[in-house]
């Protein structure tokens, strides 16, 4: 599962240094922030649901200083583990300025298991990456990385990119950014499709923003995850629509708690 959003700055001085360029001021979100979900997978054209998620945000501490740890976890039930198994849960540590720090995703998918883990720092207005990914059979794979961009995770970029202004987006705008896993660093598309309405699963209307995940895959780019985020200051994601290898599945906002600002795109 991979994950979601927007325009990011790079063009800083040298000497400002990678982790100041890479700072975004947080207004979408506030510690404590809580969203569940109803997981439904695609079996033979019939939508079934397949189990829950569950996404939050809270203060917390990594190596000792104050910092953002974000999480995601993924459940599949016992009735769809006959068809497919999907347990995933990343973790993210950000500071409080949003500059990534640490992230690890363990995935269980299908017959597909592996843990990827990516160690960031900074200096000399570079981004330095420590990447490393355990394999189902026990194997580690160790890579270091430098770049002179701001580099992201799955997590971080959305936790990130919830906090961009898209009052001036226009249909068809894309963004180029570099995402890390534990193997490699790849770049990646997000491109907004417009506004649209969406039913929750708690019975509640949404106007929302409709985007676009896209990865390169053997010279072209793929859509991995189509996403609904509130158009709101918020920008919470409603629904989500993921293009997994053994099918396709959907993700829908049961409840939602702790959020920062009014809910103002509620439709009646």
């Amino acid at each position: 599962m991979k994950r979601l959003i927007f325009s990011i700055i790079i063009a800083m001085a040298y000497a400002i240094g990678a982790s100041a360029q890479c700072e975004q001021k947080i207004t979408a979100f506030q510690s404590g922030e809580s969203l569940s979900y109803n997981l439904y997978y695609n079996w033979k054209f019939v939508w079934v649901k397949a189990g829950s998620a569950s996404m939050s945000v809270y203060k917390s501490y990594f190596k000792g200083k104050e910092a953002y740890r974000g999480s995601l976890i993924t459940r599949g039930n016992d009735k769809v583990d006959k068809m497919f198994v999907l347990r995933d849960t990343l973790l993210s540590y950000c500071n409080l300025d949003m500059v990534p720090l640490y992230y690890r995703k363990g995935a269980n998918e299908g017959k597909r298991y592996t843990v990827d883990e990516v160690w960031y720092t900074y200096g000399g207005g570079q981004t330095k990456l420590r990447q490393h990914r355990q394999h189902k059979d026990g194997t580690h794979g160790w890579k270091n990385a430098t770049r002179k961009d701001c580099v992201y995770d799955m997590l971080s970029i959305f936790l990130r990119a919830r906090n961009f202004d898209a009052t001036n987006w226009t249909k068809g705008h894309e963004v180029k950014l570099p995402l890390a896993d534990g193997n490699s660093v790849e770049t990646a598309i997000l491109r907004y499709r417009g506004k649209s309405t969406v039913k929750a699963d708690n019975g509640k209307k949404y106007r929302c923003l409709e985007l676009s995940y896209m990865e390169l895959e053997k010279g072209k780019y793929k859509e991995v995850v189509r996403f609904y985020v509130t158009d709101d200051k918020n920008h919470v994601p409603v629904r989500l629509d993921m293009f997994l290898r053994f099918g396709s599945a959907k993700a829908y906002l049961t409840s939602m708690h702790g959020v920062r600002n009014p809910i103002t795109c509620i439709e009646q």
